[in-house]
């Protein structure tokens, strides 16, 4: 049986890239691609593939709220980032997020697909030049710095906002992209400017690059 892959990634020259590459392998069958984390989770539970390759840095829902989606709505699927982003806030908040491996974009054609197959068998992988980043954090978890992330500090609803808010979007339309009240929308930005101690946008657009939850200007 092929193991059933979804691309996610919002950049279409990439999906289509790869979604030819492994349609070649024998042993491979793309189900389906997606250009963003809510897409993403909207195919995963319609397909359920055996293995999604998720890009970490996506407009409005990125590739870390998207993973813990993903495999809430399709527990047997398993997720591989596949990014450009080697920080360690990335590779450690996918894991954190359920993800099975990480790979970075430059990484060999071979490497991907064999990736593929390990993470489909029920194994996990970490690409060689970043496996120093994950036994370093290992060995500092718990520390006062690990705990103070956008991901610790704020709730899932709260960092949704904040990369909405980071990337532009009005009151209106991040109430409208969450189905919540804009009353509600004002709400979260009151508590994410409280929790993170920001009172402007500009340092939270800065501040939600940092962490990882929106890509920076191109």
């Amino acid at each position: 049986m092929s193991i059933r892959v979804l691309i996610v990634d919002d950049h279409a020259i990439v999906r289509h890239g790869l979604s030819r590459s492994i349609q070649q392998q024998e042993d491979m069958e793309v189900v389906g691609q997606a250009s963003d984390g809510h897409v993403a989770v909207d195919l995963a539970r319609q397909l359920t593939p055996n293995v999604v390759l998720m890009d970490v840095s996506m407009p409005t829902l990125n590739g870390i709220e998207a993973t813990r989606a993903v495999l809430r709505e399709s527990p047997a699927s398993r997720v591989i980032a596949l990014s450009m982003h080697s920080a360690k806030q990335y590779v450690r908040e996918m894991f954190r997020a359920g993800a099975s491996g990480y790979l970075l974009k430059d990484c060999e054609f071979d490497e991907l697909v064999q990736t593929i197959r390990l993470i489909a068998e029920g194994q996990t992988y970490i690409s060689p030049s970043i496996s120093r980043i994950v036994v370093e954090n290992y060995a500092h978890s718990g520390t006062p710095e690990e705990k103070e992330s956008a991901f610790s500090v704020l709730t899932q609803r709260e960092r949704e906002v904040l990369q909405l808010m980071a990337e532009g979007h009005s009151t209106k339309q991040i109430a409208m992209q969450l189905f919540i009240s804009p009353k509600t929308v004002e709400a979260h930005r009151l508590r994410i400017m409280n929790k993170l101690d920001i009172d402007n946008v500009a340092l939270l657009t800065k501040y939600a690059i940092q962490e990882g939850l929106t890509p920076p200007e191109p």
